[in-house]
């Protein structure tokens, strides 16, 4: 599917998202011939650079850091289409006269996107202005999670995208369904029928989602302070996998069969128990310039969550994440149901399926085989798979690539849905309302010992993967 000129307006041009993953994802893209030849992007924000150069120098600079032996011609000609042009929820006319004057350049039909990458409590007035101004006319817009801070916030954000522009050309966009891994969720289980026949309540003891990670806050103090784990990374993030995860099988793998599977599932998830949840903190977090002395914002959580429906009720769904922990993974884990054994000595330890979710995708497996030896005595065994072909391993995007490349396609498989997210705060609601009280945890631990103990003597996989 060939890509037309476009005009990419990028609100948070300057930002760490941008710098890091944005324009890094722009250039590959560039890079790898899947832009047209007619295209032009405007960075835009409160505050302008000293100077164009100065802008673009900046972007240089960012590339040079991600990238490893950037092309100097591709860069070169990136540079060039970039340009910048202030505005604010307030005034945006300026900004609606240079996508005018880009369009004219690139083309008439050239197709506008604009890519929201603002704080929660900016991201509604900049969409009203962008409607007052006329530039959602026609455009797809982008908009980067968390969608809202609760549900009233939710749903007042909803309505005023739902003023300005039809769903058809939202993007709520999650980087997490953009992974590789994530997406071959879904060819393990419809592709193969020894796990899809497996994956249901008669078979399956329990999955864990678990997604911790090594690093702290690297600067996102004041991100962390008005956001917060939960709202950061469960309402999203992990929801989103457990959507893949449980889903029933959709017709067909597109936008609106996958993603009416996907709310099919969070609309029979049981709201969460606040009892069943645990908040934690590290040490050392109050350290941070950007956090409060008193902070009781989580940098950690762990939850119990079910799927009230025919394939999964009482399976327990463990979802586990937070900043400063032991390991930097992410993974879910498949226990099945131990059938009864008729060997002597202890029961056999349970089936596991443990997807890896990182860059190279990969499966453990245990199960249970025969000890070498003069008795039948049965004993675990690990054994690892590469989920991806080796002759394909260039082949993969990473994740803002592939889901930038969808929207310019038109694509919105792999985007959600705006019922699919009042619905996911419907389900996490109670735990706002009620947050548990917070933990503090060592760095580099696995959190507070009450998330430990949450599956049950079982544990978690990790750290014993």
């Amino acid at each position: 599917m060939t890509v037309a000129p476009f005009v990419l307006v990028l609100f948070g041009a300057r930002g760490d998202l941008a710098r890091r993953m944005l324009f890094p994802s722009i250039y590959r893209l560039a890079a790898a011939g899947h832009f047209p030849d007619d295209y032009a992007i405007i960075g835009s924000g409160r505050s302008a650079p000293d100077s164009l150069d100065d802008f673009r120098e900046s972007v240089r600079t960012g590339l040079s850091e991600s990238i490893d032996e950037p092309d100097a011609e591709v860069v070169e000609k990136l540079l060039q289409r970039l340009s910048f042009q202030t505005s604010n929820a307030d005034d945006g006319a300026d900004l609606a006269s240079a996508v005018t004057a880009a369009k004219s350049d690139v083309g008439a039909d050239a197709q506008t996107v604009i890519y929201l990458s603002v704080p929660p409590t900016a991201m509604e007035p900049m969409i009203a202005m962008l409607g007052r101004e006329g530039l959602a006319t026609d455009a797809r817009m982008i908009i980067e999670k968390p969608f809202g801070t609760d549900l009233d916030s939710s749903r007042a954000l909803d309505a005023t995208v739902s003023s300005v522009t039809d769903e058809s050309s939202v993007y709520r966009i999650d980087h997490f369904l953009g992974k590789e891994a994530v997406q071959n969720i879904l060819a393990l289980r419809f592709a193969n029928a020894i796990i899809e026949s497996a994956w249901n309540r008669e078979h399956v003891e329990s999955v864990q989602i678990d997604v911790p990670e090594d690093l702290g806050l690297e600067g996102r103090g004041s991100f962390y302070e008005s956001t917060g784990c939960f709202r950061d990374m469960v309402t999203t993030h992990l929801c989103q996998v457990l959507g893949f995860v449980a889903m029933e099988r959709p017709e067909t793998v597109d936008a609106d069969a996958l993603r009416e599977a996907k709310a099919a599932v969070f609309q029979a998830m049981r709201p969460l128990d606040p009892d069943r949840v645990v908040f934690g903190q590290f040490d050392g977090y109050r350290d941070d310039d950007d956090v409060a002395d008193d902070s009781q914002v989580e940098t950690f959580v762990a939850l119990e969550a079910f799927v009230d429906n025919e394939r999964w009720r009482d399976v327990p769904f463990y979802l586990r994440t937070g900043k400063a922990l032991a390991d930097n993974r992410r993974s879910v884990t498949v226990t099945f149901r131990t059938p009864p054994s008729p060997f002597d000595g202890d029961a056999p330890e349970p089936n596991q399926l443990g997807l890896e979710l990182g860059q190279t995708p990969s499966a453990t497996v245990v199960l249970n085989v025969k000890r070498p030896g003069p008795d039948t005595v049965v004993e675990p065994l690990r054994s690892q798979l590469d989920l991806a072909r080796s002759e394909h391993e260039d082949d993969a995007l990473e994740a803002y690539e592939r889901l930038i490349l969808d929207v310019m396609r038109g694509d919105q498989t792999l985007f959600a849905r705006g019922d699919e997210v009042d619905r996911l705060w419907q389900v996490c609601q109670p735990v706002l309302d009620n947050p548990p009280p917070v933990q503090p945890y060592e760095q580099g631990s696995w959190g507070p010992e009450s998330a430990l103990t949450l599956p049950g003597p079982r544990g978690w996989r990790l750290p014993d993967a």
